[in-house]
């Protein structure tokens, strides 16, 4: 069983380490951008101006304003809230998948759980864990201390892919579960229904959830790199099948585009983040540009 030091080793926290400092103001963007609240926080927004009242504290006026009208007019502000996040992992024993990488999915997906969750818990936002399969398996409260990251760790650590998964139907329940509006950040390989699923995300969004979808796929899966005869097993189901990979290689490939750009083109239209990864890329630069992007859209 792999422990938590596995993904809290010196290289990977020089990773971690140096992402939060070069994604610092794209993160400080990210985060505190994804959405205001009208309840009392740490931090607050400009929203508006009214005219100056009686017992108004003096050093909320516009003084430029003042200047262009010849009143009085104070600027209010709308308090803005930490975003809770929790990290939503996939157990299914095709996370467990690797071909040639050093990481199989679920070990990639730990990672960049690792380094969202220093991020987060580094501008002082809550973040939580919720593990799944085939139906909910392990639940750590959200929390912001420093100890939560290895709180985090320690509990993945423990976990083992196997089985099927039923990624939609434990959607749901999480967002029967999730009340108050969160940022909520899947990570799985998708590999089952995407009508489910994407019924799934646009019932999160529905509750007000920001929704980021990490589809991580293994490099062989991303590339199909075989040659000759192969046998291809479905790891859930036992089931296999050999085939020729140059005469599917093509369709394989189209297929998979075809998959991946529903996703995209759907998730985007419901609002919800896709990130499409495979276990080739460093995950701080793919985390890196995805911020970047997001925040270029802002």
């Amino acid at each position: 069983m792999p422990s938590s030091e596995q993904y809290l080793k010196p290289e990977v926290i020089q990773t971690v380490a140096r992402l939060d400092l070069r994604a610092r103001f794209i993160v400080e963007g990210f985060l505190t951008g994804l959405h205001a609240s009208p309840f009392q926080g740490f931090s607050v927004e400009f929203s508006e101006h009214r005219r100056y009242s009686q017992g108004d504290d003096p050093k909320d006026i516009d003084w430029l304003v003042y200047a262009k009208t010849d009143r009085y007019y104070i600027k209010k502000y709308q308090a803005e809230t930490n975003i809770t996040g929790y990290l939503l992992m996939d157990l299914s024993e095709s996370m467990a998948y690797t071909y040639r990488q050093e990481l199989t999915k679920f070990d990639y997906s730990i990672c960049l759980a690792a380094a969202l969750g220093y991020l987060m818990i580094h501008q002082q936002d809550p973040v939580g864990l919720i593990t799944f399969d085939d139906k909910l398996r392990n639940s750590l409260p959200a929390a912001s201390k420093r100890t939560q990251l290895a709180n985090i760790l320690a509990l993945l650590a423990k976990c083992q892919p196997v089985g099927t998964t039923e990624i939609a139907h434990n959607l749901m329940q999480i967002a029967a579960m999730i009340k108050n509006r969160s940022l909520l950040m899947l990570f799985s390989d998708l590999l089952t229904d995407p009508d489910a699923v994407l019924k799934s995300l646009q019932a999160l969004r529905h509750g007000g959830h920001d929704v980021i979808v990490f589809h991580v796929l293994d490099e062989a899966e991303a590339t199909f790199p075989f040659d000759g005869m192969v046998d291809l097993k479905d790891p859930e189901s036992d089931q296999s099948m050999v085939v020729d990979a140059a005469g599917i290689r093509t369709d394989y490939l189209e297929t998979l585009q075809a998959f991946c750009d529903r996703y995209r083109q759907e998730c985007r239209a419901i609002g919800v983040d896709y990130v499409q990864l495979d276990t080739s890329m460093p995950f701080d630069k793919a985390l890196l540009e995805y911020l970047s992007q997001r925040k270029a859209r802002f």
